[in-house]
């Protein structure tokens, strides 16, 4: 292996070349910079171990490869007679080895031929990208043992050639004056905007801006329209490492498995890393100030949680998908203020006007002996109804007139922030100068993944050389076993989740029954809230472990699908992601608002399942009291051992084991010494905004599916996400590795499954009204049945009546004087005939009737909230009036910007070339 070798402006000493020869091809190709001599470090301008910069001090390091050195730099420090001495000893042990296990010594040539062939293939793959015009150092092994790094700049001249192949928009020497609307318009906003200062980052980037440069793709041609004065500032280090990575994506390595790009190196184990670098330090007070620390002390810091944040500074520092994501992070936070504030409102309500309530005024008066049925076979015993009353109060707190107006007023919150963030990333799209971007850069052909390109070269070679000619794809037909196994796996898997929750409900039904035989009595008492709380819990561990579990799957599974391009490999990975821990989430929640209680039977004829076990019951109020504690603690502990264990513990352990692999006294003095590209190399990999993205996704599904149940659930996402803001922005700036800039101009698929969720939620809040909760009920008794217009007699109006020698033999209570009473007649909710009428036990004239107010109430909510949600989104436009405005100013003044050019140009062209007449007079005036 090579040591201490820097790769310079000229091309690289590669085995089998000829320096001149290479010093030649490289100088006529590409203009360099002079080549820096390695050994006159002192003369830097900048500290390199602060400063991402080479050797040198003066060149930039934009990006950064890892590869893997099998001996420490060390070794190499000896002198020829020392590594003539050590190279002739290991030959002998060699040999020696060899006579003593032959299978061992074959083991060292199989690993010595392999570390050559890596070594050869970085070598093409580095001459590639010389030849591309990068310039490259090398630093291996000099701090970190068995390490090296490929170091790599891009000149200006690269620079240029990639923006204009990209088709970035880089700001010209025109500006203009920005207005946000009329005068009134104008004094409202600067009125805002001083009102809010103290609310705002200290940072320069997120100023108010009355003028802005017109930007334009950039071009080599018309370099004197583009505000060139700062040059080493004019390509910002985001857009550096973007450039150098689409280089490193589309430079090929023939010798690699696959053909194309960075990706298939990476996927061999020839580079172990690739990453670009971060600014500078954040913890030295000595550093120089960057825009790495400036978002450390204005951004990733939980003591400005109520300020806003810098998202100007956000997408000029990592790219501009991770700026929208925090950007709609924050948007999604600010709409919860008002939804959580109506939510608390409605629990306040709840709470005001529980004594008041008359149905749980009844059940919770003694004077009304009620007898109820028994809720298990053979141990449980009659029970007074007034026993329910701690629950039926509590229920009252989610269950009352104030949830429906609650629900109508969170669907119309949903549309109100689609729109309003359409709003905003449109607002961003203007300031981004992103508004051409699917016309200009949207349209590049993407780069196939190399997995792609390798399925595809399997297949030519399989081909008859006749039909080889025919361009090779990947067909339907070609992925039909892939999606066979998808649709089969993810049927199974969601069958697994089903039998999950089936095997929770066989826990509840049994862990109840053993708790009502146990003859301990603090074990019989609060039997209904152990067994729901444990439940709940057990869940909420469940959906965490199947959640890692489910996630790996769709990942295996979308690679064996093998998408072409990376956007499509994304996208499938959401979508099947998404489907499977949306199931694993909901499904539980699901079985409590519509199934349990409504498959039970009656007295006398109950429905059983694996032979003994009774379906289990709700409470006498409803299971929207169970369905509150299970969105509770599945919301609140998902949310805590996520953020906690997940996203701040499981990083900093990963940390902690990759520096704990050296001593503690090397490491100290290694934190001194260590240059930004190693520093860089003990952070965490950046795996994507998928992680981020879907947990705020399931959370919005949180908020708005079932909030009639659950008023709280606002206020709870409002306080996770003020924290989960400024814990993703720590991780950003101080866990991770820089992410590569990527641009975007939306946040892709994610709007769509929110707009689906907010559509979603609006039938399931209809169905959770009027099946779970007993609204419909209450509303059918008071103007129906009801003889004086008021709930008075609503509880017994809600209980059948059972004659308790109907029981099935062996069913019966073992002590059926628990109560101290003989009981004939016992009662069990539901709407069925009594047992001495024409019909026993069958649906009453009650049940069809509420049945039919029940869909009714469905059909009507759905269609009046649909008119609503989209009458809003009519009233409001996608584009802000203002924005329009500027973009076709923007649009008039590019036109006008290149009319002066051209006739620049003819100006400029009548001056250097003169008229013939003008020639043939200037001898005679001259003389």
């Amino acid at each position: 292996m090579w040591q201490n070798e820097k790769y310079e402006s000229v091309p690289l000493d590669v085995k089998g070349f000829d320096e001149d020869h290479s010093k030649g091809h490289g100088d006529s190709e590409y203009p360099q910079h002079e080549p820096s001599n390695t050994q006159k470090t002192d003369e830097a301008p900048r500290h390199s171990n602060q400063w991402p910069y080479f050797q040198d001090g003066k060149r930039r390091i934009d990006y950064v490869l890892t590869y893997h050195v099998q001996k420490p730099e060390s070794t190499h420090k000896q002198s020829s007679h020392s590594c003539m001495r050590s190279f002739c000893c290991r030959c002998k042990k060699a040999k020696a080895s060899a006579q003593e296990d032959p299978e061992l010594a074959a083991q060292e040539e199989r690993l010595d031929y392999h570390d050559d062939d890596q070594r050869l293939r970085r070598e093409e793959f580095e001459e590639n990208l010389h030849l591309m015009g990068l310039q490259m150092e090398k630093d291996e092994g000099n701090k970190i043992p068995g390490v090296g790094f490929l170091k790599i700049h891009a000149p200006w001249e690269v620079l240029c050639r990639e923006a204009e192949f990209m088709k970035l928009k880089m700001p010209t020497v025109k500006k203009y004056q920005v207005r946000t609307g009329n005068d009134i318009v104008e004094k409202i906003h600067k009125f805002m905007h001083k009102v809010t200062t103290p609310l705002r980052p200290k940072v320069g980037i997120n100023g108010t801006e009355n003028e802005k440069h017109l930007s334009y793709p950039f071009s080599r041609e018309k370099q004197h329209l583009f505000d060139l004065s700062d040059r080493n500032s004019f390509f910002d280090s985001k857009t550096r490492n973007s450039i150098v990575y689409e280089i490193l994506k589309r430079t090929k390595c023939t010798r690699a498995k696959y053909i194309m790009g960075i990706s298939s190196l990476l996927g061999s184990g020839i580079y172990t890393a690739a990453y670009p670098l971060h600014d500078g330090d954040i913890d030295d007070p000595q550093a120089e100030s960057n825009d790495r620390k400036l978002l450390y002390e204005e951004w990733a810091s939980y003591s400005i949680f109520y300020k806003y944040q810098p998202i100007g500074l956000v997408r000029k520092y990592f790219g501009e998908k991770v700026g929208l994501y925090f950007a709609w992070l924050g948007v999604y936070t600010q709409m919860l203020i008002p939804a959580a504030i109506v939510g608390v409102i409605v629990f306040l309500y709840g709470c005001a006007t529980v004594d008041d309530n008359i149905p749980s005024m009844e059940i919770c008066d003694e004077k009304n002996n009620i007898t109820m049925c028994p809720m298990c076979d053979r141990v449980c015993g009659y029970w007074k109804l007034t026993t329910a009353c701690g629950t039926a109060r509590a229920s009252h707190l989610f269950d009352n007139a104030a949830t429906v107006f609650f629900s109508i007023f969170m669907a119309l919150w949903a549309t109100m922030f689609m729109e309003h963030w359409k709003r905003r990333q449109m607002r961003l799209n203007y300031v981004w100068d992103l508004t051409g971007f699917e016309d200009s850069g949207g349209k590049q052909k993407s780069h196939p993944r190399a997995e792609y390109e390798f399925r595809v070269m399997k297949k030519s070679m399989r081909k008859e050389p006749a039909q080889k000619a025919v361009k090779d794809k990947l067909t339907c037909r070609d992925r039909m076993p892939a999606y066979m196994t998808i649709v089969i796996m993810m049927c199974f898997l969601i069958f697994v989740t089903l039998a999950i929750v089936f095997g929770v409900v066989l826990y509840r039904i049994s862990i109840q029954t053993a708790l009502l035989m146990s003859s301990t009595p603090s074990f019989r008492t609060n039997i209904r809230a152990t067994v729901k709380t444990t439940a709940a819990v057990i869940n909420l561990i469940i959906i965490i472990i199947m959640d890692e579990i489910y996630g790996a799957i769709a990942r295996w599974l979308t690679v064996l699908e093998v998408p072409k391009t990376d956007k499509s490999f994304e996208e499938r990975l959401i979508f099947k992601t998404f489907v499977l821990k949306f199931a694993n989430a909901f499904t539980p929640i699901v079985y409590l608002a519509f199934f349990r209680g409504r498959l039970i039977g009656r007295p006398g004829k109950y429905i059983y399942v694996l032979g003994s076990y009774r379906m289990e019951e709700c409470a006498h109020a409803g299971c929207l009291m169970e369905l509150c504690i299970q969105l509770c603690i599945t919301m609140l502990g998902k949310q805590l051992i996520q953020n906690n264990l997940f996203e701040i513990g499981l990083p900093k352990l990963k940390k902690l084991l990759r520096r704990r692999k050296m001593d503690k006294k090397q490491q100290e003095e290694l934190n001194k010494t260590l240059q930004r590209h190693e520093k860089d190399h003990f952070l965490g990999p950046f795996v994507g905004l998928t992680p981020e993205y879907m947990e705020m996704i399931i959370q919005f599904g949180m908020v708005t599916l079932f909030v009639a149940s659950f008023p709280l659930a606002p206020l709870f996402a409002l306080l996770n996400n003020i924290i989960e803001i400024r814990l993703d922005a720590k991780k950003f700036v101080t866990e991770l590795r820089r992410p590569i800039a990527v641009r975007a101009k939306d946040i892709g698929i994610w709007y769509n499954l929110l707009r689906g969720l907010s559509k979603v939620a609006v039938i399931v809040n209809a169905f959770v009204i009027a099946f779970t909760s007993d609204f419909i009920p209450r509303l059918v008794y008071q103007y129906m049945y009801s003889l004086d217009g008021t709930l008075h007699g609503f509880v017994d109006f809600t209980l059948s009546q059972f004659n308790v020698s109907h029981f099935q033999p062996g069913t019966e209570p073992i002590n059926p004087m628990h109560l101290g009473y003989k009981v004939e007649f016992c009662r069990y909710k539901d709407f069925r005939d009594p047992p001495g009428s024409d019909t026993p036990y069958d649906f009453s004239k009650q049940f069809w009737a509420i049945l039919a107010a029940r869909l009714a109430f469905v059909i009507i909510f759905q269609n009046v909230v649909m008119l609503m949600s989209d009458f809003v989104d009519w009233l409001i436009p996608d584009i802000p009036k203002d924005i329009s405005t500027q973009i076709h100013k923007e649009r008039n003044l590019i036109v006008e910007l290149f009319m002066k050019e051209e006739q620049g140009k003819k100006f400029r062209n009548t001056l250097s070339d003169p008229s013939p007449q003008q020639l043939r007079s200037r001898p005679s005036s001259q003389a």
